[in-house]
């Protein structure tokens, strides 16, 4: 691996680049914070795809993608003296240590956990109203439960045990379900939703990500599915012109593939 001195240089190379750029490029000359906003958004969510697929070559270039987001923003912030990319790194270092006393102070922890209701105690004290405060308002409404669920646990507002979770799981597929029975349309959505947190909220208690678990099998479902397509198309066949247990056939070859 590189040497601090190399990695430093690398850095210093790339913020090089950045300034010759914004003075140079007629596309890096335009844009502006709103205009990136978008493009960070997909970067993000592809390098999201590379540490799902465990590409690691893939992973190591869309950081890259990604840091040049970082560095651009602080460029185009250095521009009107509102911050530039040291006020960003001292910033997050001063957040760093201030979260963590067990390391920077005298506070003595005993695992992740009381961690965990440090860091949210700490930020109380520094002025946020409600622990739910940093859960982004735009964050895909699942990955935003399980983050209010995370919050929420870090000041100690939780269950015990996994099996009080998955009760509660099974308390809320039977008012669902019953809902469902007497046609409430009204009520339907509403139940369908308390059992989707609900079953997030069991995901935390299994230490599985939910984000992550139901786009593995989004994935799973993708292969599956075309390897389904493409053998239907090797027969002649279109799927609309297929049984249902001409395609189980199908399904099954590819699930054991």
């Amino acid at each position: 691996m590189n040497s601090r001195k190399a990695q430093l240089a690398a850095f210093d190379r790339l913020l090089t680049i950045m300034d010759e750029l914004r003075a140079q490029c007629p596309w890096d000359k335009k844009q502006t914070m709103q205009s990136l906003r978008h493009l960070t958004i997909e970067e993000t969510y592809e390098l999201g795809d590379a540490i799902l697929d465990n590409d690691l070559d893939e992973v190591k270039k869309e950081l890259g993608d990604l840091l040049l987001h970082i560095v651009f923003y602080a460029k185009i912030g250095s521009e009107t003296n509102a911050f530039d990319i040291a006020d960003v790194a001292h910033d997050i270092c001063e957040k760093l240590i201030h979260r963590h006393p067990h390391i920077y102070g005298d506070v003595k922890v005993q695992n992740e956990e009381e961690v965990k209701q440090n860091w949210e105690n700490i930020k109380l004290k520094e002025g946020k109203k409600s622990v739910l405060e940093g859960v982004p308002s735009s964050l895909p409404a699942l990955v935003k439960a399980n983050r209010i669920q995370d919050k929420v646990a870090g000041v100690g507002f939780d269950w015990e045990e996994p099996q009080q979770v998955f009760e509660k799981v099974q308390e809320e597929l039977a008012e669902l379900q019953h809902e469902v029975k007497v046609g409430n349309t009204k009520e339907i959505e509403s139940e369908f939703g308390d059992v989707l947190f609900s079953m997030i909220n069991y995901a935390r208690f299994l230490d599985v990500n939910p984000e992550n678990a139901l786009e593995r099998t989004n994935k799973k479902f993708i292969k599956r599915f075309q390897y389904l397509e493409n053998q239907a198309k090797s027969t002649g066949k279109s799927l609309r012109d297929m049984t249902l247990d001409e395609m189980q056939l199908f399904w099954e070859e590819a699930k054991k593939l």
